[in-house]
């Protein structure tokens, strides 16, 4: 049933570390590109963008991250590295690897953003453009948090706290979440309410924010510190309607701390551009894909 949604490209199921695999699709032929997606999203958010990628002549590549979807969900420890952005990072890297790209773009939008940073920064020899959408770097966030950031995102803190988060999203997960089927698209709709019904789902998303604020930090900061910035040509892209640039009153500026090139894009839309506006993302994508990539 999902597959409609995705004509013409092949799903798999691929280890990428000892006892996970990712599960995702890929489709068209041409320079490769990693699309990465957020929270509580799963890879078929990009079902209206990815073919319009492979129309413009992109090989393109949609897993669900580690722990999200159907992908693997290995066990946590106390400092959360399973879900640290630096090893789902190296997953991302590997999955390219067994897939024929050596070199390769990469998209990422929310948590999937900090992965494609953080795969950016540890293997810039293998990412060739970056495209992070809806964010700015997790060190950053945390250092700028004020009162604004507290009131508007104050689910990274909650989900950091043990067991309680856990217990009130598998409560209500619709009421938690929302979403709707005529903005997503039915099969997208599907893929997303299984995930976000599963108690294993929920557990591993969560480890994700638990790692942002721990590990994810400290290797933001530490990247800061020594200088470290982004050698591919880097797109920051957010929405008109969400909260990014109230938070911040000069995103650009910030990214410019972190890359040699910069290139930045409004799109019209809101949190989730690639279901609100896949049309005009994926035209800033190729766009500066060709400019920057090919």
């Amino acid at each position: 049933m999902i597959g409609v949604m995705f004509s013409g490209f092949r799903e798999w199921f691929r280890e990428v570390a000892d006892g996970v695999s990712l599960r995702g699709r890929c489709g068209g032929v041409g320079p490769p590109v990693l699309l990465l997606h957020g929270h509580p999203r799963t890879h078929t958010t990009w079902h209206r963008v990815a073919p319009l990628l492979v129309e413009a002549g992109y090989s393109v590549v949609c897993p669900d991250l580690r722990g999200y979807g159907r992908s693997s969900k290995p066990a946590t420890t106390p400092d959360h590295e399973p879900y640290s952005k630096r090893v789902m990072a190296a997953d991302m890297g590997n999955l390219m690897r067994g897939l024929g790209h050596e070199r390769f773009a990469v998209v990422g939008h929310d948590r999937g953003s900090y992965v494609a940073m953080r795969l950016a920064l540890d293997a810039p020899d293998r990412v060739s453009a970056l495209a992070v959408l809806d964010c700015v770097p997790i060190g950053e966030a945390l250092a700028q948090a004020d009162a604004r950031f507290a009131t508007a995102w104050w689910h990274w803190f909650f989900f950091a706290q043990p067991e309680k988060p856990e217990r009130a999203i598998l409560a209500d997960p619709e009421g938690w979440y929302g979403g709707d089927v005529v903005q997503m698209g039915e099969h997208n709709y599907a893929d997303y309410l299984a995930a976000i019904r599963d108690p294993a789902t929920v557990r591993a998303m969560l480890e994700d924010y638990r790692a942002g604020l721990g590990l994810d930090r400290a290797a933001d900061d530490a990247d800061r510190a020594a200088g470290r910035r982004i050698d591919c040509p880097t797109l920051v892209a957010w929405s008109s309607r969400d909260d990014l640039h109230d938070l911040y009153d000069d995103v650009v500026a910030i990214w410019q701390n972190w890359t040699h090139t910069l290139h930045s894009t409004v799109i019209d839309s809101g949190h989730h551009m690639a279901e609100d506006a896949p049309g005009p993302l994926a035209d800033q994508l190729t766009r500066f894909l060709r400019t920057e990539y090919e």
